[in-house]
């Protein structure tokens, strides 16, 4: 079965209210899965992005939907996540793609920080972290980003709505299409090098 979070709202309706209550759910979300598995080829994970660049991705989903400007709001929940690392053995393995390291949001000073916190975050108890290299060999397709919570169901962002799939064979799937794009991925000092490599780059 797939549907939208909140029966069959789309952005449109579930913003309605502002980015406030939405990365509220999120939030409640984190606090009760103990493992999640994330891929997002072209942009931070959510846990591990800064005020700064949640704050630039949150402007542009407010200005695209054309819903409540309350982005500090939105910012507050969705950086709140982070307090969750390492809590009660919960454990979170981020797939990021290289691409993910170098699609400008809110210009280069944001970005230089955002990678600074991604280094920072290879010391967080309970990350796996790796990255895919732009180069490497690819079993699968890159697809869309996607979450895994405790092999219960996945959600998927997609322009229009957010997608929960709680079908036990589709959440197969995803968990093993994270299984081939994960092999992909450099992780410890390899992934450490590709980040640096792009914040070399920016500085």
């Amino acid at each position: 079965m797939t549907t939208t979070r909140q029966g069959r709202r789309t952005w449109d309706e579930y913003l309605s209210e502002g980015t406030g209550p939405v990365q509220d759910d999120f939030l409640e979300l984190t606090r009760t899965t103990r493992k999640s598995r994330h891929y997002c080829n072209d942009i931070i994970w959510g846990n591990l992005q800064t005020p700064d660049y949640a704050r630039a991705v949150l402007r542009r989903v407010v200005d695209f939907h054309e819903t409540p400007d309350d982005i500090e709001a939105g910012v507050a929940a969705r950086t709140a996540r982070a307090q969750f690392m390492g809590q009660e053995n919960r454990t979170y393995h981020a797939v990021l793609g290289e691409q993910a390291l170098r699609t400008n949001l809110g210009g280069v000073e944001v970005m230089r920080g955002q990678l600074v916190r991604l280094l920072d975050a290879f010391e967080l108890p309970g990350l796996k972290l790796g990255v895919i290299p732009s180069r490497a060999e690819l079993a699968l397709f890159p697809g869309h980003c996607f979450s895994i919570f405790d092999g219960l169901s996945v959600e998927v962002e997609t322009y229009s709505a957010e997608l929960i799939i709680t079908d036990k064979d589709e959440v197969a799937l995803y968990e093993k299409a994270f299984r081939l794009l994960e092999g992909s991925a450099l992780y410890g000092e390899e992934a450490r090098a590709l980040i640096e490599a792009e914040l070399s780059a920016i500085s």
